[in-house]
């Protein structure tokens, strides 16, 4: 295992970075967070509830007692799950609650690969190596159809484009902790790219950063 390495894998729904962050962790031995699966564990949950994810109160309630663990629900990688998180995503109260997790897996002793929206930004700013993965709004809506759509859920490819779109407005506009790029990433965008021109591309640029550091 690869002592204190720490990557920073942040972008906007269905860039791929899901994807380059799994390849990162077998590539370097490092166990991997998906950070977006703990908002929308909250979203799932709240819901389930009974609770107005859109209430901060609420919200914020249910992150507070949430069993960060169990993050193996099929539920979570739904179209309504997605939605979900990227409501309850917008409190800060919801976003303080799991923080803590968040930061102490990035604080593991051997490293740790995650992926999010604001892990270079906020949960992570440290880390040495930073990456911010995107593609095109019309490439990832198809990409997360083909993945609804192989889950069972049918839904017009329109629809999933006003999703990301959607998410992306929310994700980006809100006041705490918002999608944006760190200035010291390194812009990744998968447009053109198979998973694997795309993780070979990433393991180059963990690669750069981790020279840079010696």
């Amino acid at each position: 295992m690869t002592a204190g390495l720490v990557i920073a894998v942040d972008g906007p729904a269905a860039s791929g970075k899901g994807s380059v962050a799994a390849r990162l962790g077998a590539a370097y031995g490092l166990p991997v967070l998906d950070t977006g699966l703990l908002y929308r564990a909250v979203g799932v949950a709240a819901a389930r509830a009974g609770a107005d994810p859109d209430d901060a109160a609420a919200a914020a309630a249910v992150a507070g007692t949430l069993d960060l663990m169990a993050l193996d629900d099929p539920a979570l990688r739904t179209r309504e799950a997605g939605e979900l998180a990227s409501r309850v995503a917008v409190h800060p109260g919801v976003r303080a609650a799991l923080n803590a997790a968040q930061v102490d897996f990035a604080r593991r002793p051997g490293g740790a690969v995650l992926d999010g929206r604001d892990i270079g930004t906020v949960i992570a700013p440290w880390a040495p190596a930073k990456l911010f993965v995107t593609a095109r709004p019309e490439v990832r809506a198809e990409r997360r159809w083909r993945q609804l759509t192989a889950q069972g859920e049918a839904v017009p490819l329109e629809d999933v484009l006003e999703d990301i779109r959607r998410r992306d407005a929310r994700d980006g506009g809100r006041a705490d902790a918002p999608l944006a790029r760190a200035a010291d990433a390194v812009l990744l965008d998968t447009s053109e790219m198979t998973i694997d021109l795309a993780a070979d591309a990433a393991r180059r640029i963990v690669e750069a950063a981790r020279a840079g550091r010696t």
